[in-house]
């Protein structure tokens, strides 16, 4: 094992408190608007969002902002509420372990403003290569954005490893590269046996890779 590869929210960090933040103010925005209750405007949000699931568009928050005309921009909203950013108590002691021994990447689906979060939270560090889907057009589980960050890193899908809180985009999409494919549950959510390792916190990597030298 050479490489280990983390995906970014739900798995080096949270979001939800800068989520939490802003979506009441778009609801009360829209509600104005349209003249509907506050209810009525978040259906709508949330619906349009849901309709989009896993598609190239649903991974930006920018998008989201001009379909309903909306004068936000999360890169501002990032560089103005940065301690709405959470990382995880498990992240920094893990990538500080890791980095001594192995070469770390970064594969999201979100656009550019990912690097912004890793830089915010002193993250950006740690990694050797960052890869969004802006580097190459695709989203995850497409092969061809592991590939890439694979071949930035300079080694073969067999020596790397892939952490993600997603089945479906991050430990199907690694494994079907040839990765190994290690899925963070940190919600604790019924297994389904997919994953190559199943893990609840970062800690428990140390013993992972460990096991594959």
């Amino acid at each position: 094992m050479k490489a280990v590869l983390f995906d970014i929210d739900g798995t080096l960090l949270t979001e939800m408190p800068l989520i939490q933040l802003f979506l009441p103010w778009v609801y009360d925005e829209l509600a104005k608007r349209f003249g509907i209750t506050k209810e009525e405007a978040r259906e709508m949000f949330l619906n349009e969002i849901m309709a989009r699931k896993d598609t190239y568009d649903w991974h930006d928050w920018n998008f989201f902002f001009r379909l309903f005309n909306l004068n936000l921009r999360y890169e501002e909203l990032l560089k103005r509420y940065p301690h709405k950013l959470h990382v995880y108590p498990d992240v920094v002691p893990t990538l500080e372990w890791l980095r001594k021994n192995y070469r770390l990447g970064v594969v999201t689906s979100g656009p550019a403003y990912q690097r912004l979060k890793l830089k915010l939270t002193g993250l950006d560090k740690y990694f050797d290569v960052v890869v969004t889907r802006e580097d190459v057009k695709a989203i995850k589980p497409e092969p061809k954005i592991f590939l890439y960050a694979l071949e930035r890193l300079g080694v073969e899908p067999r020596e790397a490893l892939f952490v993600g809180d997603s089945l479906a985009q991050d430990v199907y999409g690694a494994k079907h590269v040839g990765m190994v494919g290690v899925w963070i549950n940190r919600s604790d959510e019924a297994g389904h046996h997919f994953a190559d390792y199943e893990i609840r916190t970062l800690y428990e990597l140390r013993k992972i890779v460990e096991g594959l030298k």
